[in-house]
C-alpha cells in the first residue's frame, strides 16, 4: 500500500511541477502590426499581461505556445508505443545465455524493477508466469506467456495487464565466432504501449535507461553464473534498417 501511495505522490508532484512551469512562462505579446481583431476592437494587445480578449493572431500564438511547451496526456503527437532493438556479440554460449533469459523463476533476484516472478506452468516449449514490475510511478502485475525454443529463442507476451495495451520482449541467440565456441550473438527486442497517455509520457523520460539496465542485468547474471566471458562484448549493427 505504501508503494502505491508513493507512486501517486510522484505523479502528482510531476504534474504540479509542469503546471507551475506553464503558469510562470511568459508569452510574447508584441506581434505584427495591424492585427485582425476577432472580438472587441478596442482591447489593446500590447499590454504586458495577456488581455482577456486577444486579437486572432495573438490568440493563435498563445495557444500554439502552450501546446508546444509540453506534450501532455491527450496530445495528438505523443507516441505511446516504444520499441528498442539491439544486437550484440557476447562471450557466452547460446545455451548459457538461453538458460539465463529463460530462468523466469529467478527474475526477481536479478532483473531491475522485477518484484515478483512466479512460474506456475512450464513445459518444454512454453511457460506461464505471474510478474510484478515496479518503477515509480508505475507498479504493474501481469501474466507473461513465454515461448521457448532452446537454445535459440525466448519470446514473452504480456497478458491480463491493467496498464499495458502491449508488452512484448524477444531474445534470439545465434552462433558467435567460429574460433570461440563460448560466444554467441544476441538479438534483443522490447516493445510496449501503455493504455494511459500519462504513463506513456513518463515512460518516455526513462525508457532508454530502463532498457540499458535490463540488458546489463542479464549479462551480469551470466558473468555471475559462468565467470569471465571468453571475449569482450561488442555491439553489432542490426540486420535491417531498425535502429536501437
Amino acid at each position: 500500500m505504501a508503494k502505491n501511495v508513493n507512486s501517486l505522490e510522484i505523479v502528482v508532484n510531476f504534474i504540479n511541477q509542469y503546471l507551475r512551469r506553464l503558469k510562470n512562462t511568459r508569452f510574447p505579446t508584441k506581434m505584427l502590426a495591424e492585427p485582425e481583431v476577432s472580438a472587441v476592437p478596442h482591447v489593446c494587445c500590447k499590454s504586458r499581461t495577456p488581455p482577456r480578449l486577444l486579437c486572432r493572431r495573438h490568440t493563435e500564438y498563445f495557444h500554439s505556445s502552450r501546446r508546444g511547451f509540453i506534450n501532455f496526456p491527450g496530445s495528438s503527437n505523443l507516441d505511446r508505443r516504444k520499441q528498442f532493438n539491439g544486437r550484440k556479440l557476447v562471450g557466452f554460449s547460446m545455451q548459457q545465455m538461453y538458460d539465463v533469459v529463460s530462468d523466469v523463476e529467478h527474475y526477481k533476484d536479478f532483473v531491475p524493477f522485477c518484484k515478483k516472478s512466479l512460474v506456475h506452468r512450464r513445459t518444454a516449449d512454453r511457460l506461464t508466469a505471474d510478474l510484478i514490475i515496479g518503477f515509480p510511478p508505475i507498479v504493474e502485475s501481469y501474466t507473461s506467456h513465454v515461448t521457448l525454443v532452446a537454445p535459440n529463442v525466448v519470446h514473452a507476451e504480456c497478458k491480463d495487464a491493467t496498464l499495458f495495451d502491449h508488452l512484448v520482449t524477444s531474445w534470439k541467440f545465434t552462433p558467435g565466432l567460429s574460433n570461440h565456441p563460448l560466444s554467441c550473438v544476441i538479438e534483443f527486442q522490447i516493445s510496449f504501449e501503455f493504455k494511459s497517455s500519462l504513463h506513456s509520457h513518463l515512460a518516455n523520460l526513462f525508457f532508454n535507461e530502463l532498457v540499458k539496465q535490463m540488458e546489463k542485468a542479464f549479462y551480469s547474471e551470466a558473468v555471475r553464473r559462468y565467470g569471465k566471458p571468453s571475449i569482450p562484448s561488442i555491439k553489432l549493427k542490426l540486420l535491417d534498417s531498425r535502429r536501437a
